[in-house]
């Protein structure tokens, strides 16, 4: 595989949509949950939970970004509320 192949393919992974990625992640930590893999599988399988779940954060951190764009006020501030609130106990 040449430079340019890797690099076009780590472009369209991380291209790929937020749900998508998020549904991939979750069919990869229960396919290790199982414990049914072998070591060489679950290996594989836990670098591709890592790196599917490096994208969904860095995807909710943009469309967070994106949202505080939209909430800036007029006169140029921007509002800082957290999107997501931490659940109280």
């Amino acid at each position: 595989m040449d430079e340019t192949t890797g690099k076009k393919r780590k472009k369209d992974k991380e291209d790929e949509p937020f749900e998508a990625a998020l549904e991939k992640l979750e069919t990869t930590v229960e396919s290790l949950e199982k414990g049914n893999l072998s070591l060489e599988d679950s290996i594989r399988n836990f670098k591709e939970g890592i790196r599917l779940y490096n994208l969904c954060v860095k995807k909710l951190h943009s469309a967070e970004g994106e949202i505080q764009k939209v909430l800036q006020e007029a006169d140029g501030t921007v509002t800082q509320t957290p999107l997501f609130q931490p659940e109280e106990e």
